[in-house]
């Protein structure tokens, strides 16, 4: 089936040249590529200008609605040269046939679609008094008739015709593509000391910032800013607020970071979701055997011991299951309790003691 020309314009099939140009105008600068950044935008850009081109020379819409878009680029039907009528120039832009957009008539014959660039280039200029300079003109549109005054012109610089101080003369349009925007500043980056309690039960910490507003003879605003530290968190994580922290001439905002850092316990060390607390014994204790208790870090009470038959080595560890840190990614469950034994040995022996021990333990 080829293309409808007609669909893609919005245009019914006896659309006016002034229908065209308008239609073509509007979608034209809806999708050009300086203007619209969609992935689709460029296609559809090309689209509608291979559409009006058509549309806009009587010879090429004569045979588009005879043959259809398959039927013109195979080059059917009719009698100019690649087997056109009148093989001419493109004459829906004053000027007509020697204005640079033809048929193309080669070897090949049909019709091949001018660069769709070209067509918006030459399109604004022919109504602007002349071609030159960049897009040509599109201030002189005065003469297009039917266009309404909510066409989107945003960002392309022109007008319709009549504007003060333009003379009918075209304003130049600077052709080139969009430039991309200036990078992000690097992030604030600060510290977030939590004690061990805190990380084991959760808080909410609310933070001061002070940041520079560009613009305002560098004046400062202050935010208070909220973070929900979750049970269970660790060392090292980040909490990002984006554009909260100074802002800068070219308008971009630099992000706040706040890097989780845990503050160091009197009787507890975190080992990932694990606590270890360090439990001393005497070496007749470790020898003989003890009983003692473990305050936990949510305020139980925890009872450790070993009998009389058993031998604590120096070093040796002992695990209480669901006695740690919470596990924030497992809501509910927790690491353990390590109790690590540090058994103290005496400084020195007196002689008697010596042959005691010698008796004991030979």
């Amino acid at each position: 089936m080829g293309k409808d020309y007609y669909k893609i314009l919005g245009v019914e099939k006896s659309a006016t040249d002034d229908q065209l140009k308008k239609a073509y105008r509007k979608l034209a600068l809806k999708y050009h590529p300086d203007k619209n950044a969609a992935p689709e935008a460029q296609k559809k850009f090309q689209d509608i200008s291979e559409a009006y081109e058509v549309l806009s020379d009587k010879d090429k819409r004569a045979i588009f609605d005879q043959y259809g878009e398959d039927g013109l680029k195979a080059g059917g039907g009719g009698g100019g040269p690649g087997g056109f009528p009148g093989g001419g120039g493109f004459s829906g832009f004053p000027g007509g046939g020697g204005g640079g957009f033809s048929f193309s008539t080669g070897g090949g014959g049909g019709f091949h679609p001018t660069d769709a660039e070209d067509i918006f280039k030459q399109f604004f200029a022919s109504f602007g008094g002349g071609g030159g300079g960049g897009m040509g003109g599109m201030g002189g549109m005065g003469g297009m008739g039917g266009m309404d005054d909510d066409d989107d012109m945003g960002g392309f610089g022109g007008g319709h015709g009549g504007m003060p101080g333009m003379g009918g003369r075209a304003r130049a349009y600077p052709h080139q593509r969009s430039q991309a925007p200036p990078p992000p500043p690097p992030a604030l980056e600060r510290a977030l000391a939590v004690s061990l309690e805190d990380l084991y039960k959760g808080v909410t910490k609310r933070l001061k910032v002070t940041r520079k507003v560009s613009g305002t003879g560098g004046r400062s605003s202050d935010k208070i800013l909220t973070i929900d530290v979750k049970p269970g968190w660790k060392a090292g994580t980040k909490i990002r607020f984006p554009r909260e922290g100074d802002e800068y001439p070219n308008g971009t905002i630099q992000d706040i970071v706040f890097t989780l850092e845990e503050k160091p316990h009197p009787t507890f060390t975190r080992r990932g979701d694990d606590l270890v607390v360090e439990v001393e014994l005497s070496l007749i204790e470790a020898l003989s055997g003890f009983s003692k208790t473990v305050k936990t870090l949510d305020g139980k009470t925890l009872p450790i011991s070993a009998s009389s038959s058993r031998v604590i080595q120096p070093g040796q560890e002992e695990r209480f299951p669901g006695e740690g840190m919470p596990i924030s990614k497992k809501p509910g469950q927790k690491g353990d309790l390590v109790v690590k034994y540090v058994v103290k040995f005496p400084t020195s022996l007196t002689a008697a003691q010596r042959e005691g021990l010698k008796k004991v333990l030979a």
